[in-house]
């Protein structure tokens, strides 16, 4: 009778999991379907979750368009949040390694003052980040979405409270048989925290990818837009062609949902092994 039972709650949870996950991915998957529709049936009042006909016309347009390279666009966003995400590792890690493993005077303190720059809100340093970027003579190309935000708080603050948790039995060992601290955060740190450092790599990527009021600041030419930023100005061009909207929409979410779809268990064991100690 016991096991009746816990079938039967296993049923109704996996029941209610699927009403929830069609929930969420009803409006993914209209998006995918009014991109494959004609201009026409994209823009009736009457829902149809079946495109009749399909065709491939939006996607013809939006990337064959002269005034609007999405394809351009989307090179141009991959490149840097790439970048971004790279440079955003290469910062946070050895301070995040120094904060956690390394003893010295004033840690805890310069600690609390780097988690303390999160609630600063992002639009507060719009115009002193213009002014520096113009200083560097970097407006309008890509190190201008790169670099500004890659030394943030969030991957110091993220990556320690990883570190903190490896066992110290590791590093002792390792200084025993005469490794210095460099050896013991290449060789030792770096390969225990890989899901952390997967999972930071993948959460600064989609930042800066889906980043879209930065942009629109420091990139003035069409050719050299993101692209959120370049769909932006693309739908307020274009705010009644729901097909072409559609089909932009789908080329900026697929690289977002495949990273994560091949990333997804090295995010998951990162999260929650970042999150258990602070």
């Amino acid at each position: 009778m016991t096991g009746d039972v816990r079938r039967l709650r296993r049923t109704l949870l996996h029941l209610v999991l699927a009403v929830i996950a069609a929930l969420y991915l009803s409006p993914l998957v209209y998006m995918v379907v009014t991109s494959f529709k004609t201009r026409e049936a994209a823009g009736s009042t009457e829902p149809r979750w079946v495109p009749d006909p399909a065709t491939l016309d939006a996607y013809r347009e939006i990337l064959g368009s002269a005034d609007s390279p999405a394809l351009r666009w989307f090179l141009n966003s991959l490149a840097a949040a790439t970048g971004h995400a790279v440079l955003v590792l290469v910062t946070a890690t050895p301070a995040a390694y120094a904060l956690a493993r390394l003893r010295f005077r004033g840690r805890n303190l310069l600690f609390g003052t780097i988690v303390a720059t999160l609630f600063v809100p992002p639009v507060v340093l719009l115009i002193p980040n213009f002014l520096i970027v113009n200083e560097l003579a970097w407006v309008d190309s890509l190190p201008a979405v790169i670099v500004p935000a890659a030394a943030g708080a969030f991957g110091v603050f993220f990556l320690r409270q990883f570190f903190i948790t490896l066992p110290g039995e590791l590093e002792e060992a390792a200084e025993l048989d005469g490794g210095n601290r460099w050896q013991i955060f290449t060789a030792i740190a770096l390969p225990l925290a890989r899901p952390a450092l997967v999972t930071l790599f993948l959460l600064s990527f989609l930042t800066n990818w889906n980043d879209f009021l930065w942009p629109l600041y420091v990139l003035l030419s069409p050719e050299s837009l993101t692209l959120p930023a370049g769909l932006g100005n693309f739908q307020s061009a274009n705010s009644v062609r729901y097909d072409l909207l559609m089909a932009g929409a789908v080329i900026a979410s697929v690289p977002v949902i495949v990273i994560y779809l091949a990333a997804q268990r090295w995010v998951i064991e990162g999260i929650s092994r970042s999150g258990l100690k602070g």
